[in-house]
């Protein structure tokens, strides 16, 4: 029998692969047998294809994804990862900052699963996993307003894609992680008082590391997922379960 957690022969794309959860993405796709393109605007050094893009410009995606589907053979797996947060209350926040958000967590994530999508329909199917948080699930701990409604959105984004491309073996899923040790939570983690309460909403008592978000999103985008299509799937040590 098949192990169904490998990918070998398949051709993956990690946005937002260069550091984090989306590096930590590439090891384990890598691992599981995938040839890998990381897009990000430092994409770093190591193994797989290496695209400095900026994914929030959609001419720059679109031909950073060409050039992946053309060295790679194709692409069989898209993982949405690249996001930024502004952690400031909605009375503060400037409509630069908000659209700044929104533009790369909602709409490059949005352009980019639809181009890699037609990539998908040659070759008869493919897997795109969409990087949500817990945030999109809930009304958070600290403001935050611009990240979790972006989030929210790639919650029904994720199951109206999944809807619409299934006639085409297109699986569409998100992987929702809590709190988590990136350059993204480096205000959360730097503050005793911050941490504590992130803490208190952390049932497990211990906080997922970039592989265990990078673990759900491998078995999203492996065979072993090959009948689940529209589900959220939260690694979040039991923060939604209150």
């Amino acid at each position: 029998m098949n192990d169904p957690f490998r990918l070998d022969g398949k051709a993956a794309v990690v946005t937002g692969g260069g550091r984090g959860i989306g590096a930590a993405c590439v090891r384990q796709l890598g691992a599981a047998g995938a040839r890998v393109a990381v897009l990000d605007l430092e994409p770093g050094s190591g193994a797989g294809l290496r695209i400095a893009c900026d994914v929030a410009d959609e001419a720059a995606l679109e031909a950073a994804l060409a050039r992946a589907a053309g060295e790679l053979g194709g692409i069989d797996v898209l993982v949405n990862n690249a996001a930024r947060a502004i952690r400031k209350p909605a009375l503060e926040i400037t409509r630069a900052e908000w659209q700044s958000v929104i533009d790369l967590n909602l709409t490059a994530l949005f352009l980019g699963s639809r181009i890699a999508a037609r990539h998908m329909k040659q070759r008869g199917g493919g897997a795109i996993v969409n990087l949500a948080s817990i945030m999109g699930l809930s009304g958070g701990i600290f403001p935050n307003a611009s990240y979790q409604a972006s989030k929210g959105a790639v919650v029904n984004l994720t199951r109206a894609l999944a809807l619409e491309w299934a006639a085409d073996r297109i699986r569409v899923n998100a992987v929702a992680p809590t709190f988590v040790r990136t350059d993204l939570t480096v205000p959360v983690f730097s503050n005793p008082q911050l941490l504590a309460a992130v803490m208190a909403h952390t049932p497990l008592g211990v906080l997922p590391e970039p592989d265990d978000i990078a673990a759900a999103v491998l078995y999203l985008a492996a065979p072993a997922a090959r009948c689940v299509t529209g589900v959220v799937l939260p690694v979040d040590s039991g923060y939604l379960a209150r």
